[in-house]
């Protein structure tokens, strides 16, 4: 039985620059064959058992030849796998994906091609350079800057007519072929003064745009040490550039910034990280283990009608808590006479999200704030929150014992274990080294347990190589924490949320 392949255009490197399509082919696919300019990140969205195998193809040295790659992709689909190849930008602008697909055909095998957004227009846009322009270009052409195998010019290439058409050139894979490229401009009669811009990782968070003219951009290259992957302009739209360089004005743009949460819990920081032009580095601390047939919660649950109030106080204890209800064949409208008491922002978007907008939520997302809240309503006339009250609280094991023992002073309390926060030490190897490498610009702590783990992690041994890079903190409680184990703080986010983070790096 013979499966599909997908043959996927990845973009050029920004992780929202993938199309729909091509999300949905790397989700369904069984192998995934993928290259060096394709961002690592979209493996994450395959599905649990898929394989993955890198074929590599940097300038001058592949993991496998072409010739391999289109057999490779050939026999994955013969055993009735479905394939999706992944490939830097479009798969038909120099990806070579025509002869992957002529041998799928030559071999009965079914195929679709997802385009992508091509380096060549949409690294040019990252970096400031329209590829067309009423003003300057009309048209824009693109070539391959690669030399044949014998080291002569490829033969169907007119440098005349390049040189005098006015349109935007753009070469990809030729910085080892810039000086030819240079000179045979000139020499079909260019402006030696044209402007040339060389983009290197374009559209990365490490992007890199040096700028020259015709004349002197093979000594500009050599002496700012241009290496692929560069996109290579040539035209007056060059010039634009500094007026329309939206990419590398972005806050955190160029900066590698540590995540330490845990894995379901850091996707809203990584985006936004990435949305500001930032590198997020995920270094999970935390593992959340649900606690397994929870029969305390759900004995709980059926006696729901006896509660005044639920504390809810993350959003892994939301998450747990509604799919208990659903598991036991209840919705929120078994919470109709009960008021929800929430902390954090995150937390009650979580609650929202479950058709429930909660009653109190406190300005700070802290016990105390929350406390500071409840206790103010006892001390009103109509003294909402009685001694008779009852309060349900779902959350961690080992979670900070202030809410539970101050909030027993004034009403009934009854907590139950949802969940407990491990150390996850999975990337215990990568956090040193990055550590090693000195390249971290930021590490965020969004909570102690982060801290402590995050130590622990990297053992007491390495705790000094936190000190040559800058440590956010999400708040006064983890502050302490930090500060406890003789670390230092370079920024005290404003409130306690993700956002109030990202405006602290930002700043």
């Amino acid at each position: 039985m013979k499966g599909k392949v997908y043959l996927v255009g990845a973009g050029p490197g920004d992780y929202k620059l993938l199309t729909l399509k091509g999300l949905e082919c790397i989700r369904k696919a069984d192998v995934i064959v993928y290259d060096r300019l394709a961002n690592i990140n979209y493996l994450k969205e395959a599905k649990k058992g898929c394989e993955f195998i890198n074929v590599g193809k940097a300038s001058s040295h592949h993991l496998l030849p072409q010739d391999q790659i289109n057999r490779l992709i050939a026999d994955k689909a013969l055993e009735g796998k479905i394939v999706t190849r992944l490939k830097g930008g479009d798969p038909y602008v120099f990806g070579r994906g025509g002869e992957e697909g002529e041998l799928l055909k030559a071999e009965g095998i079914e195929f679709e091609v997802v385009p992508g957004v091509t380096s060549a227009i949409g690294g040019l846009c990252y970096a400031g350079i329209p590829i067309t322009h009423r003003d300057h270009a009309s048209s824009f052409h693109v070539i391959t800057g690669h030399l044949r195998k014998d080291g002569k010019e490829n033969p169907e290439i007119n440098w005349n007519a390049l040189a005098n058409m006015k349109g935007t050139l753009v070469f990809l894979m030729g910085v080892s072929n810039l000086k030819n490229i240079s000179e045979n401009l000139i020499k079909e009669g260019m402006s030696k003064d044209t402007p040339v811009a060389f983009v290197s990782w374009a559209t990365r968070y490490n992007q890199r745009v040096v700028t020259a003219t015709l004349e002197d951009a093979y000594e500009v290259a050599i002496r700012e040490e241009v290496k692929p992957p560069t996109l290579i302009v040539v035209g007056t739209v060059v010039n634009l550039r500094d007026t329309l360089n939206f990419f590398e004005k972005k806050p955190l743009f160029g900066k590698s910034i540590m995540v330490t949460r845990s894995r379901s819990q850091n996707s809203k920081l990584v985006e936004r990280i990435m949305d500001l032009g930032g590198n997020p580095i995920e270094i999970p601390t935390i593992k959340i283990e649900k606690v397994q047939d929870n029969k305390e919660l759900e004995n709980e649950i059926k006696n729901l009608k006896d509660y005044t109030y639920l504390v809810l106080t993350s959003k892994n204890g939301v998450d747990i808590f509604f799919d208990k209800l659903d598991e036991m064949g209840l919705d929120c409208r078994a919470l109709a006479n009960i008021k929800v008491c929430s902390i954090g922002a995150t937390t009650s978007k979580a609650i929202i999200r479950r058709g429930i907008k909660p009653d109190i939520q406190p300005e700070k997302a802290v016990g105390e704030s929350l406390y500071d809240e409840l206790k103010d309503i006892v001390n009103k006339e109509d003294n909402v929150l009685k001694a008779t009250d009852k309060v349900l609280i779902p959350r961690a094991k080992n979670a900070r014992e202030f809410l539970v023992k101050k909030l027993n002073e004034i009403s009934n309390v009854t907590e139950v274990v949802t969940y407990e926060s491990v150390m996850d030490d999975s990337k215990k190897e990568e956090a040193i080294n990055a550590l090693e490498e000195g390249n971290l610009d930021y590490i965020t702590f969004a909570s102690s347990s982060t801290v402590t783990n995050f130590i622990n992690l990297i053992g007491e041994e390495n705790k000094d190589k936190l000190s040559n890079t800058k440590i956010i903190s999400i708040g006064k409680i983890t502050t302490k924490t930090i500060l406890d184990n003789g670390l230092e703080v370079y920024k005290e986010s404003e409130k306690a949320s993700i956002e109030s983070m990202i405006e602290a790096m930002s700043e």
